[in-house]
């Protein structure tokens, strides 16, 4: 399978992800580029994304806040559940977090890390 990903008005390639791709990959990569992703199935040689360029490029871009809310949608948690599992947090604190308008504090970042079973600087 391959799943394209073109720049917006014109038919090159932003990116192009080959092998076995996960469905939720496939969502967010529709979720977030709509029209502009087309999948493709054939045979061809399977790659690790998680050690791609791309990845790692897209990944470091990323700030806390927006990996906090990739992690919540791909467990299917609205800002609210993903609150009272952490405890004393409201969906505005989590969202606040999100967008970038609170930032992560460590206590924070511990409960975050624990919860969603990643390393604790994703969220620093």
């Amino acid at each position: 399978m391959l799943a394209v990903v073109k720049k917006p008005h014109t038919e090159n390639s932003l990116f192009e992800v080959k092998g076995e791709i996960p469905k939720k990959l496939i969502q967010y990569l529709q979720d977030n580029f709509g029209n502009d992703v087309e999948i493709v199935d054939e045979s061809e040689e399977m790659i690790d994304f998680l050690s791609s360029d791309w990845f790692k490029k897209t990944t470091d871009s990323l700030t806390p806040g927006e990996v906090v809310k990739i992690y919540r949608e791909n467990l299917n948690l609205t800002q609210e559940q993903l609150g009272k599992q952490l405890g004393k947090f409201t969906r505005q604190n989590i969202s606040d977090i999100e967008l970038g308008r609170r930032s992560i504090s460590k206590e924070a970042a511990k409960k975050l890390s624990v919860f969603f079973n990643v390393n604790v600087e994703r969220f620093i």
